[in-house]
């Protein structure tokens, strides 16, 4: 990580978020499974729902602590639903589980695997795609090199940094990272924060 800061505190268009920001935080302390049912829970809901959601699913099981993929598997649907889930993410979540309990997903394998195969090797899952991937390879793996050129977050933040009028096609994106390529995962954070900055901003006031 640092040595990423190093060589983007080096380029005049990342010193000053690097500076307004501080340094990212990426990897958050979760094992592989839990990190890709968070990932399905969070999808298109808010924050807050979301949180709840994942609470309630936790509760689901008597320890208290988050399930193993055996004890999700052990669940139907419907009890998974109880939880606050849609249907189609009960299942996904039951296939994850299933994908893991059985050996379909290697969890041993996945941190010596490249970029390519985890993606391959994750998409399998119902429920998961690129998106939910990178993030994976992210804040789970703390893989630095990765950029999530789908990301509406990531998108806009290069089109604020990078001044560009329309949001950046993923070419576009891998063009402007070709200097700083092998530091995608970091740059993608404050992009994520420049974003987040434009959001907050009161709209501009036109002349009447």
């Amino acid at each position: 990580m640092e040595d990423s800061l190093q060589v983007l505190r080096k380029d005049p268009l990342f010193a000053p978020l690097i500076k307004k920001y501080g340094p990212p935080v990426l990897v958050r302390d979760m094992g592989y499974f839990q990190s890709l049912v968070r990932s399905i829970i969070y999808q298109q809901v808010t924050g807050k729902a979301a949180a709840s959601i994942s609470a309630r699913f936790v509760g689901l099981f008597n320890e208290g602590s988050f399930p193993t993929p055996w004890d999700v598997c052990a669940k139907t649907i419907e009890e998974l639903r109880s939880a606050g889930l849609s249907g189609q993410k009960a299942k996904y979540i039951n296939d994850l589980a299933t994908k893991f309990a059985d050996g379909t997903i290697r969890e041993k394998d996945l941190n010596r695997m490249s970029t390519e195969d985890i993606t391959e090797h994750l998409v399998q899952v119902k429920g998961i795609g690129v998106w939910t991937v990178h993030m994976f390879l992210i804040f789970t793996l703390g893989r630095l090199d990765v950029l999530p050129v789908g990301d509406l977050g990531v998108r806009k933040g290069m089109q604020s940094v990078y001044k560009m009028k329309e949001l950046p096609t993923p070419k576009q994106m891998e063009r402007k990272a070709k200097p700083w390529r092998q530091h995608a995962s970091v740059v993608s954070w404050y992009m994520w924060r420049v974003a987040d900055d434009i959001k907050l901003s009161p709209p501009k006031k036109t002349k009447k």
